[in-house]
Parts: structure tokens; sequence; C-alpha cells
């Protein structure tokens, strides 16, 4: 820790170069700027046409947040000095960055302040930072969660200097994004001042403040046409509040939140609370019709008799898949969550359960069949691949990138198609099932298995793969 102290501190630049003389920093360079309307601030050179000498170029000081050399007219270097020295003198209340001489432009900075003393600058302030090792930077202020926690961010991708990397810091001038997170901070404070006493329209509110008398009422309205529904199923996903906004009471859902204040997507399909409510059924009504116990629970209450056939449907083709194989696959239960029996899966290390939204036995075995055939997969060990050539190939915007078959220890095989663009990809492993391979030719063969991996969706067509002997006899034809 330095022995000066940063309260009575100030900086003196002294070492300033004029932009019209086309006198500019070295590509990289953090610099403290002078603009041409006054205001300071810093950032990061980057010239247009680098290595070409230009003034042309912009200051980076974080993503989408950079200074355009035409606003700038003098720049100071912040990379060149180390006060360490200077900073171990107790007595020390003025450092001079480069001579200070007569005629020379100079510019002093001084009311630092620490957020090891509970002082942090406004949220997206633009500041002046002196580090814990001597140097000197610059960053944007992004508070975090919890007291005096944050950081200055001061090039893209929210490069930043952590709290316990700067030693002191003092605010620039201000900027647009400080002045409107001002204002933004301006409209919070006057939202909570008009929501501590808001008013209720009584048409739409005639039944009160208490959403739960909505939600009561349109599960009464529900209950004519599906007698199995219950709250939990009208609640599943966002549920609806009653909440004040603009100092008014709305409906609305909960959408996460910013700055810690709650964001609300507010109803406005309607003016009353029938209409609301009509609204409550409607928007429930696809849950609960897929929600019958009857249908959803037919086979009875044991798990185990669900998993039993999804087992069987995957043995008929999965010839090679047996109960051990599955010790690592998802496990599933039958529980009760919020009065409503639910079908649970569990993944292995999770310690949470989720709900299988599938609205029939038959749905939830579905689901279940697929965890199988990939655990069956996974335990069955490759012994031969082959990759058919193919030229340039797109598929809706995607490029194809592999096509790949695997002959499997079991006889079986399976193959692995790829694609994707700059920017993003998808794979999927299909299992080529005993029916392909039931049928007497090659021709025939290939009909049934583009039912399983169609060329129109995954690149390879009848046309390409029919002329492949290579193909025809890795596949045993």
């Amino acid at each position: 820790m330095f022995a000066c102290d940063y309260k009575t501190l100030s900086l003196s630049f002294n070492e300033f170069h004029n932009v019209e003389k086309k006198d500019m920093p070295k590509y990289g360079e953090f610099c403290l700027l002078e603009l041409k309307d006054g205001r300071y601030t810093g950032g990061d050179w980057h010239p247009n046409e680098y290595p070409k000498a230009t003034i042309k170029g912009k200051f980076i000081r974080g993503t989408a947040d950079s200074v355009d050399a035409d606003e700038v007219a003098k720049w100071h270097s912040l990379d060149s000095y180390d006060l360490s020295n200077c900073l171990e003198n107790e007595e020390i209340g003025n450092i001079n960055l480069g001579p200070k001489e007569e005629d020379t432009y100079s510019v002093k900075f001084k009311g630092f302040k620490s957020t090891r003393d509970g002082k942090c600058p406004k949220e997206d302030q633009y500041c002046l930072l002196i580090m814990m090792d001597g140097g000197l930077a610059a960053g944007r202020w992004e508070k975090y969660p919890g007291k005096n926690n944050g950081a200055f961010i001061y090039a893209p991708a929210l490069s930043s200097y952590s709290v316990d990397k700067v030693w002191a810091w003092t605010p620039l001038s201000s900027d647009q994004f400080f002045e409107m997170e001002e204002e933004a901070e301006r409209e919070r404070k006057l939202e909570r001042k008009l929501n501590k006493n808001p008013s209720a329209d009584p048409e739409k509110f005639k039944y009160g403040t208490d959403i739960n008398v909505y939600y009561d009422k349109a599960l009464e309205k529900l209950r004519k046409e599906y007698p199995w529904a219950t709250l939990a199923q009208m609640k599943k996903g966002t549920p609806w509040e009653i909440v004040p906004v603009h100092g008014h009471y709305v409906f609305g859902q909960a959408c996460g939140s910013y700055k810690g204040e709650r964001t609300i997507h507010e109803w406005k399909y309607g003016s009353t609370a029938d209409e609301f409510i009509d609204f409550l059924c409607k928007d429930a009504e696809d849950r609960v019709k897929n929600s019958n116990p009857e249908e959803k629970f037919k086979f009875g209450m044991d798990i185990e008799v669900y998993l039993e056939k999804a087992y069987e449907n995957v043995k008929k083709d999965y010839r090679w898949l047996d109960k051990k194989m599955l010790k690592d696959a998802c496990q599933y239960s039958i529980k009760q969550v919020d009065g409503d029996w639910e079908f649970i899966e569990k993944y292995k290390g999770n310690r949470h359960d989720f709900i299988c939204e599938c609205g029939s036995a038959e749905r939830f075995i579905e689901r279940v069949e697929e965890e199988y055939k990939d655990a069956a997969l996974n335990a069955n060990p490759v012994v031969d691949t082959y990759e058919p050539p193919f030229k340039s190939i797109e598929i809706r915007g995607w490029n194809l990138e592999k096509y790949v078959f695997y002959k499997l220890k079991s006889g079986d095989y399976k193959v692995f198609v790829q694609a994707g663009d700059r920017v993003t990809g998808g794979s999927r492993t299909f299992f080529i099932t005993p029916y392909c391979f039931e049928a007497k030719t090659y021709d025939e063969f290939l009909k049934r298995y583009l039912e399983i991996v169609p060329g129109e969706s995954f690149g390879l067509s009848r046309k390409n793969l029919l002329p492949n002997k290579e193909l025809k006899k890795f596949l045993g034809y």
C-alpha cells in the first residue's frame, strides 16, 4: 500500500500532444484525451489504416464505446508512467507527469477516492485510475451485485480492471453513456416514488388487487370443460401478478430485472377484470388440456411400468441393449409437485428435479426411449468408419461439414451429420435401424435409409449415395 494520501493528491499532466499537428500515439497506446469541446476522457488508439500512419481512427473505451479522432484536440499518454516511487512518499501532494515549464499546456486532476473507503463511482461514470502497481489507466465503472463491488471497463469484450487492481480513482467528464444512465436512474427513482401509493382502475380491478381471486375465478370456468384443472397447472411458466407500474396497478408478468428493478410485461389485451379472467383461461387451456391424469398416468402410478415399456420398445431395434447400460442415464420418478402428480427426471450429478412436460403416457414413454437410445449407442463401440466424399453442399443457409458412417461392434450402423455457418452450427447422430438392412438390394436400402436421414434435410441424397461403391461395400451390399 502506498504511503501518500490520495485524498489530497493531484496529478498534473504536462506532456500533451496536439492532434491538429498530426502528432498521434502509437497503435494500442492508452491515452488521456482532451476533446475539442473541453471534456476529458480516455481511450486506446486504433488508426483506420494500421500500420500506415494516419490521424483517422478512434480511441476505444469499451464494447461499442469509442471516441472518433475528429473529436479529439490533444492526448497524453497513460501507459508511459510508473508513479510507485512518488506514491511511497507520504509528504507528496502533487505529481507532475512531464516537466512543468513556462507555456507548457497543463491539466490537473484531483479529488481522488477509493473503493476501499466505500467510495464508488456512479454507474457508467468514466474515471481516471491510479493502479495498485503505480501505473495510470482509465475505465468506465460497472457496478456488480454486492457492496463496493464492480470493475472499470476499458476495452471491448468487457475487459476490465477489478477493484483490487485500482488504488484510487477520480471521475473524468460526463458523456452520453453516463448521461443516459443518470436519466435512467432519475426515472427509476420517480417510478419508485409513484408506486408507493398506486391507484386501481375500478373496471379492471373490480374484484380487488389479490391475483389469486382472478385465478380462482378462471379455474372455476376451466373446470366446466376440464374437471381435473388445478391452479398449479394454470401457473406453470411465468405466473401473472398484480403489480404497480407508473403509479397504477396492472396485470403483469415479471421478466427479469435490470439495475435491481423488476422488469414487468404488462397485460394489454383488454380493459376489464372479466376480460383478464377469460385471458387466464385461454392462456392456460393447452397446459390444462394436456394434464388429464387419466391420459397422463393411464398405466398407473408405478414409474417402473413406463420405464419397462420404453426399454422393450428400444430393445426391438437396439438389440444389444441391456439395463446395465442405463446406469448413467437420466433417472425418472413420479412425484407430487404443488399438489399435482408429475413425471420427474433427474440428471446424474444434478441435485435438482425437472418436470417432464408430457401430456400423455405415450409421450413420456417416447421421451424415455430417446434417452435409452442414446445410452445404447454410447455403449456400442465403433469398429470402422467411412466418410463419403462430397463437394460444397448448402442446406438452408448452412454448409454440410461432416457426414460419417460408423460400423458398431454389434454389427449395426449409425451416421453422424454436422453442418453450420461462420456463426453457428449443429450436429445429429442417427441409428440405421435393422429394417433398412432387411432390404435385398442397396437401392432399396437407400430408400429406407433416406426416410431416416432425408437428403433435403441433411445434405446427401440418393443421387449422391447410389453410385458410391465404397459405401455400398462398407454397408455390406
